[in-house]
């Protein structure tokens, strides 16, 4: 209808030509077209697919009756390009064929892995003219469809995709939705209602009559062409005077009402067996009309008055509000029976999802056998991994259940996948409904754990630990809920607890070995971590990602404790493992380092029995960086966020990002550990993940103060702590705030910086962390030194060497060496253990931060003992170093000093992975190491296509034309 519904639209026309341009040159694009019904958005997205050739076109629209089944819309749009699923990396390609019920979805599905395959999808389906994808009616798109639809739409520009989405105008949509391009659509103009209303009835209105429905429907196409059918020529043509008032508003509906009235009865009843299937498929519907007398030819009527039209496949109503009218015109009685008969005519085993959504609405009264198949539906979307819908629909079982406890466990159960499905508050009202009716002491338990574990991950961290240490008094032998506070005393900061919560793992009876029994996805969104895993600012662990061990409590209990019996045999091997560790931690926090030491030697003797466990790996890395061991630290926690991405856990991604990302920065890639943050803080406030947000945050600012990025530092920083103070977020709060201390430490401002550093050190439970302020001890004795406070810099000195007493690692020996040569007056004295500390550090490509710092330092001290071509080769070293680490201010310092020892240095020139894009670097990073662009794809949650549109971009960033030549380039970076 290009002559009149998209008439006098000139803007819009113009960003669907621009989108379908982008789609034909390769670029992506989405945009959103949003209004009031009638408006016209339909008629905009049928004006766009008919002019996409020779882009391929593909449909979807949303369907109020199936907005609760979870992939419905994504089902219907991706249809016709099932069959080219076999082209995705295999991760992405199983959780499709799971969520589009093409295959049994894989035994860990979820939302970001299946939102990564269907943007893989779309991209394989451009080839090789394009893809224009429309999506109507949005705001009844089921939750899963909507969430893998809006991840890709943020991912477009890597391919030749469009997607065009008509939604109604509200304030749940535009929140949704508010990400992306938007063109709000109103109504028409005078003049462009006067040729549609021309186009519309035959006559030519008058102007008077154009300008008066154009100002009484607000030119809304729908309500003007309704109105128009309902006056004679001679009004419409100015002959006639128009009636007053005009038959506008809700007389729109209650004119389909009055043609609903004059259709006949069985007309009206398969009408509104139509509109209760949403689908609009033929077969569901005349088989339900069948079961209730209505004949098939009962729809002619209604195709004759234009309130449908039906086809082969589909019967589609003209417009939603006919739908609506039809409902709105049936009894409650009529709704249920027409319900009743849909439910019949799904009965296959393929539809009984939707069986049980029509059972569930023509149910008047609890019953259990409708609640079970709708909990049996919710399961099966929950293993696709639509969570959120799973959680709409448990919540109606829940509606439906007869018996408290079993609505209690439904409740949980909505709770948890809410939770997964990143709808935090949906999640605690689950919740709160679960306890009203939970009795039973086990699922008290665990609904306590549940909640404890919402807030450790969007709320106050303080209250998360008391809330798991009341647990634990209430279920006394539950070893997870103890790791649960171990974890929430670590983001706090409180070491009492966490020498509290060791001494009551000593206590423990060792549970037997057996297989733990079955029991619902729990919402792990933040794993269990130990109570002194903490972040450290530059040489220590991050928290765990969303990956959990067995739970214990589901195990049989037996006499025993951790000290006496850590590795019994009768004792399941990563019981024993955990309990190690959470009493080595404790003991550590309580001052006992001769029971705390060997617990944990034990415990990482024992962690390559659970190599492929993500978990297990990351309580490992807490143990190296209580011990001091950074270096271990860093490469166990590499290692958990490496299974974790492979093992498809990817619905934790926000949380697996942050360890891997700190992984990065202890490891002295900064620019990698820069672009694995700014994805996962998208993640998380995508998520909803307000404490994985500061997380990233603050390692963000961290990045930024070694790169001298004053602004960017500071902002990270202040949002960090924005989060973190109020939170309780010790960890996060000491992290930003040491950004804050190094920016000034790398910009030469050694007072502030050693007041900053000093703070952070004494910060309390809730502002700061222990752990942070051993992680940042040698940057306080660098800074206090500078600063001229000798007895600062000894006394943090004497901090770092109690600390680092028992560890074995090359880079704490260094450490305490540079330290050491810091507040040694004698230069000879010092330039021996500034050699020491660079002879630990040799061959140890991950301490190349240490190494460039400590040639710095060594370079200063030989040109102050006027040995001055040692001094040169040094500073030259220390040049270099910092150009390849991005670090300006430091290498800005390191030419100073060069200067001075009396050689002329050139202006830094760019580092050549300095012009990369964060998502650019990571995809070069994984290339050099040997991956695939499929195998690209599958870890960093992107498409094929993806990939290699990013390739071809950094190719001639740093001047290469081969991935050999990638190869050798990262090589040398690092």
């Amino acid at each position: 209808m290009p002559g009149d519904a998209i008439a006098g639209r000139p803007a819009e026309l113009a960003a669907v030509t621009a989108l379908l341009d982008g789609v034909r040159s390769g670029t992506g694009r989405a945009l959103v077209v949003r209004g009031e019904p009638g408006v016209g958005k339909s008629a905009l997205l049928r004006h766009a697919a008919g002019r996409a050739a020779p882009a391929r076109v593909l449909r979807a629209t949303g369907a109020e009756p199936e907005s609760g089944l979870a992939f419905a819309a994504l089902h219907q749009l991706l249809r016709p390009v099932a069959g080219l699923t076999d082209a995705l990396p295999e991760p992405q390609r199983d959780a499709v064929h799971g969520a589009l019920g093409l295959a049994a979805p894989p035994a860990e599905s979820d939302r970001f892995l299946v939102a990564a395959g269907v943007l893989s999808l779309l991209e394989e389906a451009s080839r090789p003219h394009g893809l224009l994808c429309v999506v109507d009616d949005f705001h009844w798109a089921d939750r899963a469809s909507a969430a893998a639809l809006l991840f890709a739409a943020r991912r477009l520009e890597a391919g030749a995709v469009g997607l065009l989405i008509a939604t109604r105008d509200t304030p749940a949509t535009r929140h949704t939705l508010r990400d992306l391009p938007q063109r709000p659509l109103t109504g028409l103009d005078a003049a462009a209602a006067a040729t549609a209303l021309a186009s519309w009835t035959g006559t030519e209105p008058s102007p008077r009559a154009a300008a008066r429905l154009t100002e009484a429907t607000g030119g809304n196409p729908l309500a003007l062409r309704e109105t128009a059918e309902l006056l004679t020529p001679g009004q419409l043509s100015g002959r006639e005077p128009l009636p007053d008032p005009l038959p506008l508003g809700d007389r729109i509906a209650a004119a389909y009402e009055d043609r609903l009235a004059a259709l006949p009865d069985a007309t009206r009843r398969m009408l509104l067996v139509a509109a209760l299937d949403g689908r609009g498929d033929p077969g569901a519907i005349l088989a339900a009309a069948a079961r209730l007398d209505v004949p098939g030819h009962a729809l002619e009527p209604a195709e004759a008055a234009g309130l449908i039209e039906a086809g082969p496949t589909a019967i589609t109503f003209r417009h939603p509000l006919v739908r609506s009218a039809v409902q709105a015109a049936a009894g409650p009685p009529e709704r249920r029976a027409a319900h009743e008969a849909l439910a019949a005519a799904h009965g296959d085993a393929g539809e009984a999802d939707r069986r049980a959504a029509h059972l569930a609405a023509a149910a008047v009264g609890p019953d259990e056998t409708v609640a079970a198949a709708l909990s049996a539906a919710a399961e099966r979307a929950r293993a696709r991994g639509g969570h959120a819908d799973a959680a709409d629909v448990l919540t109606r079982a829940a509606q439906l259940t007869p018996e408290p406890h079993a609505r209690a466990r439904r409740l949980t159960d909505a709770a948890t996948a809410a939770w997964l499905g990143g709808r935090p508050g949906q999640a605690h009202s689950a919740l709160a409904a679960a306890h009203e009716h939970a009795k039973d002491p086990a699922l008290l338990t665990e609904l306590a754990q549940l909640r404890g574990r919402f807030a450790l991950n969007s709320g106050d961290a303080a209250d998360a630990l008391r809330i798991f240490l009341d647990a634990a008094d209430r279920a006394p032998g539950r070893l997870a809920l103890l790791a649960d506070a171990a974890e929430a005393a670590a983001c706090v900061g409180d070491t009492e607890a966490g020498a509290l919560i060791g001494r009551r793992v000593d206590v423990l009876p060792a549970a037997r070995r057996e297989e733990p029994a079955s029991r619902p996805e729990q919402p792990a969104t933040r794993p269990e971590q130990p109570a002194s895993v903490t972040e450290q600012p530059d040489d220590a662990a991050d928290v765990l990602p969303d990956v959990r061990p067995e739970d214990p409590a589901s195990r049989p209990e037996q006499p025993g404790s951790a000290t006496e019996h850590p590795d019994a045999r009768s004792e399941h091997p990563g019981d024993a493992f955990l309990r190690a560790v959470l009493a080595g931690c404790g003991a550590l926090e309580a001052g006992d380092r001769d029971r705390g030491v060997p617990l944990l030697r034990r415990a990482l003797a024992a962690v390559e029995d659970t190599a492929d466990d993500a978990a297990a790996l990351l309580w490992a890395a807490a143990a190296a960086s209580l011990l001091g061991e950074s270096d271990a630290a860093a490469g166990y926690g590499a290692r958990a966020g490496s299974v974790a991405r492979m093992s498809s856990l990817a619905g934790t991604l926000p949380v697996v990002l942050e360890n891997a990302a700190t992984a990065e920065r202890m490891n002295s890639r900064f620019a990698h550990s820069e672009a694995l943050s700014t994805e996962g803080l998208a993640l998380a406030r995508e998520a909803g993940l307000t404490n994985s947000a500061a997380a990233h945050l603050a390692n963000l600012a961290v990045c930024a103060a070694v790169r001298g990025q004053e602004d960017l530092c500071r902002t990270r920083a202040q949002e960090a702590l924005a989060i973190a103070i109020p939170h309780r977020l010790g960890l996060r709060a000491g992290v930003a705030s040491y950004a804050l201390g190094m920016l000034d430490l790398g910009l030469g401002r050694f007072d502030l910086a050693h007041r900053r550093l000093t703070a952070l050190a004494a910060a309390g439970p809730g502002a700061g962390s222990p752990v942070v302020a051993w992680g940042s001890a040698a940057d306080r004795v660098e800074a206090a030194a500078a600063a001229g406070d000798e007895p600062a810099a000894r006394g943090a000195l004497a901090f770092l060497e109690q600390w680092s007493a028992h560890a074995a690692s090359g880079r704490e020996r260094a450490r305490l060496a540079r330290c050491r040569a810091l507040v040694a007056a004698d230069d000879g004295e010092a330039v021996t253990l500034l050699e020491e500390a660079l002879h630990h550090l040799a061959g140890d490509p991950g301490a190349a931060w240490d190494q460039a710092r400590t040639a710095l330092l060594l370079g200063e001290r030989l040109r102050r003992a006027r040995r001055i071509a040692e001094a040169r080769d040094r500073l030259r070293d220390a040049v270099e170093a910092f150009r390849r680490l991005g670090a300006g201010p430091w290498e800005q310092r390191a030419r100073g000093e060069l200067r001075a020892a009396g050689e002329s240095t050139d202006p830094a020139g760019p580092d050549a992975l300095a012009a990369l894009t964060p998502q650019e670097l990571r995809i070069a990073r994984l290339v050099a190491d040997g991956a695939s662009n499929k195998d690209v794809a599958a870890r960093l949650f992107l498409s094929p296509r993806t990939v290699e549109y990013h390739l071809y971009k950094v190719y001639p960033k740093l001047g290469i034309s081969s991935r050999a030549d990638l190869v050798r380039l990262l090589g040398r970076e690092r």
